[in-house]
């Protein structure tokens, strides 16, 4: 697993599964902005990052044979 690919399951799923600063670097990604580490804890924002990594999780996903 890349860095990207375990930013992706550690995003959709809460559970980090790579290094915190690979997730940290996708998660601005998504949310187009900068994102504080304590953001991360916020219920909301916790909702709104698993929503937008859907859809690259469930690429993942698919992509596994």
């Amino acid at each position: 697993m890349n860095r990207r690919e375990s930013a992706i399951i550690s995003a959709f799923t809460g559970i980090l599964a790579g290094p915190f600063d690979a997730l940290h670097e996708y998660v601005e990604e998504i949310l187009e902005r900068p994102v504080f580490t304590h953001e991360m804890g916020i219920k909301e924002i916790a909702e709104e990052i698993k929503e937008k990594s859907r859809e690259d999780f469930i690429n993942l996903a698919k992509s596994v044979e």
